[in-house]
């Protein structure tokens, strides 16, 4: 499964989902993408597919993986990655040295479990307000899901997950 940046940073007022499913159309990529994050209607941890969570890596777009598997991002310690195994966007750049997202730091929404946080999730992905806020998590940590909390007017890095595995007919 891969794990993919938006092309550009959101605020907390974000069609994550959509923006996830059209970036991967326009890129040529055949499978399905959703945000990674929770919202008001699934914790992060249950994105992808049951079947698809214990076997397959994550991987970046380059198939270099980031992950064992699905679960290992949600074991308790943040989500630790190799910092020297870039996330690329859907256009192939690589948010942590471009300076399209001079804030390298990711939107989740949840606990280090892949909880969502109802207190700390931009009212559901819904408002940028200065005021609100929401659960974030500073890539230079290694961490996919340091805790971290910001105000929602920051435009900061949102991730897309593959979320179910489809195999080539043709292969």
């Amino acid at each position: 499964l891969h794990l993919v940046a938006l092309n550009f940073p959101l605020s907390g007022d974000m069609r994550a989902d959509f923006q996830c499913f059209r970036q991967a159309q326009l890129a040529g990529l055949t499978s399905t993408y959703r945000a990674f994050l929770s919202s008001h209607l699934q914790d992060l941890a249950t994105v992808v597919r049951k079947t698809d969570r214990h076997h397959l890596p994550i991987a970046n777009l380059q198939g270099e993986t980031l992950f064992s598997n699905w679960e290992s991002i949600f074991d308790g310690n943040g989500g630790q990655f190799n910092i020297h195994v870039p996330i690329y966007s859907f256009d192939g750049r690589n948010v942590m040295t471009d300076s399209s997202w001079p804030q390298k730091v990711i939107w989740h929404g949840s606990t280090a479990n892949g909880i969502r946080l109802v207190s700390n999730y931009c009212e559901a992905w819904h408002t940028a307000d200065m005021g609100a806020l929401g659960q974030a998590s500073p890539l230079n940590t290694g961490k996919l899901l340091d805790q971290k909390v910001y105000s929602c007017n920051n435009q900061f890095i949102v991730l897309c997950i593959e979320n179910s595995f489809v195999s080539d007919p043709q292969g």
